[in-house]
Formats: structure tokens, sequence, C-alpha cells
């Protein structure tokens, strides 16, 4: 039987961070990795946690791996402070770990919005790669959405990780400015350019893929509400890459006066 670490990386996440390590009571370690908190999130996860750790914030991807760095196991469920490991996924990762067939595991990730749980658009499955082997995978250090880089086989859980994101619509919007801001940096440190193709083209794409291909007309107005908000997120970061654009456009204008 393989002795499982969850790592949580965490910043002024006093309202979740008691759920989450609930969520994972049964684990062997419970690793809390705190950025510099100015809320009560040590205080809190102290006496849930096996161990608290305070280290400046890195990045994700780089907080992530430090927190893997610091386990006593060598394997790793990442979860994040507003996600919850249901007692069916619990169960499911137990019995993996008696016997690990693989080198990291995916998991359905179901997320709480707007008063139900949604099971369309681009947010489900969204399976999340989250359980793994710290020898064979490191997480990369891309400025928003880390991926975990794994080396050797990776396979399927269909237990689900339950996720609340979100307090309200208003919090949403402001996430969304977020992270749209680091997307858009991303990409332009990448080379990508935002024209009217992807200005007008990118958006629409996105919503028909969460309103119709990907079902979000199942779940009525929530469904729309999320599959515009999706696309909106697409418009906001190709918005953003072309301020971007501009700006670099300016400062070498500037330069060769």
């Amino acid at each position: 039987m393989s002795r499982l670490t969850v790592t949580i990386i965490a910043k002024d996440e006093a309202d979740r961070i008691a759920d989450a390590l609930t969520s994972v009571a049964w684990a062997d370690e419970r690793l809390v990795i705190d950025g510099g908190s100015t809320d009560d999130t040590v205080a809190i996860a102290t006496p849930l946690a096996t161990r608290v750790e305070v280290r400046p914030w890195p990045g994700y991807g780089a907080q992530k791996n430090a927190a893997a760095d610091l386990a006593t196991h060598d394997w790793i469920l990442s979860l994040d402070a507003d996600e919850r490991v249901t007692p069916e996924l619990a169960a499911e990762i137990q019995r993996v770990l008696a016997a690990p067939a693989a080198a990291a595991y995916r998991m359905p990730r179901v997320t709480w919005y707007l008063g139900r749980w949604i099971r369309t658009t681009d947010w489900y499955p969204d399976r999340a790669l989250r359980l793994y082997d710290r020898r064979h995978a490191r997480w990369g250090t891309e400025p928003v959405h880390e991926s975990l880089q794994v080396d050797g086989q990776i396979a399927d859980l269909s237990g689900e990780l339950e996720h609340r994101p979100y307090d309200d619509v208003s919090d949403h919007l402001a996430r969304m400015d977020t992270y749209t801001t680091l997307a858009a940096r991303q990409m332009h440190s990448r080379g990508r350019v935002a024209g009217a193709t992807q200005l007008l083209g990118h958006p629409v794409a996105a919503f028909l893929r969460n309103y119709v291909a990907r079902g979000g007309f199942r779940q009525g107005m929530t469904g729309l509400v999320v599959s515009l908000l999706n696309a909106t997120y697409v418009l906001l970061k190709f918005v953003k890459l072309y301020e971007l654009q501009a700006a670099a456009r300016a400062r070498d204008t500037q330069a060769s006066r």
C-alpha cells in the first residue's frame, strides 16, 4: 500500500481551507503550504493538517512543486482549497494506491455554480490530473493554468472532485479579470497575436462549444450563463493580448524616434 500526502497551496483561504482538509482527513499526511495569508488560514489549517509551512509565493506551479518536495510520501494528491474529495473518490484513491498501475491519475471535477452542480460546458468533466507519483511528475511553471508533466502512464478515475470556486458572480468576474490578465501575458510571451479573427471568432466558437457541443443548453439558464461567461473569458484574454501588442508597438515607435 503506497502512502499518500495531500498537498494544498493556499493564500487567504480562511473560508474554504477547513472543508478541503476535512474531506481528506483519511490521508496519511495533509500538508498545507501558505503563501503569506493575511487572514486566519494558517490558524484554521493548523489543527486539521499534519503540517503547515509558510513560504513566499513564487507562482502556482513552483509552489506546488515546493509542496511535493516537502511531502513525506512519494504519492501526492494536489488539492486546491476550494476543492473537496468526495467519499467515492476517496475510496477509489485508496484502492488505486493499494497497487498503483500508472504514474498519475486524472479525476472528473464538478463545479457548483448558481445553486447547482454543472455537468455540462467546458466545466465538466474537466478531468484534473492531481494524483501522482512525484518521482515521475513535476508541475510546469506557466503563469496560469499550470499543468502536471508526467513521465509515465496516466489513467482515469471515476470518482468526482467537487469544486466550489466562486462566492458569487461578482467574485467570478473578479477572478476572470485576474486570470485573463495572466493568460494574455503568457500568450504574448509565446508570440501569440490578437487580430479581428481572434476577437470575433474565438469567443463565438467558445460559446457554441459550451452551449451546444458540450450541452450547456441542457442546464437551462444556468448553462446559458456559464456558456456566456466562458465565452467572455476568451474575449477578455484576447482583448488584453491586443492591449499588450498595442503597448509594445507604442514603445517601439517611441524608441525609434
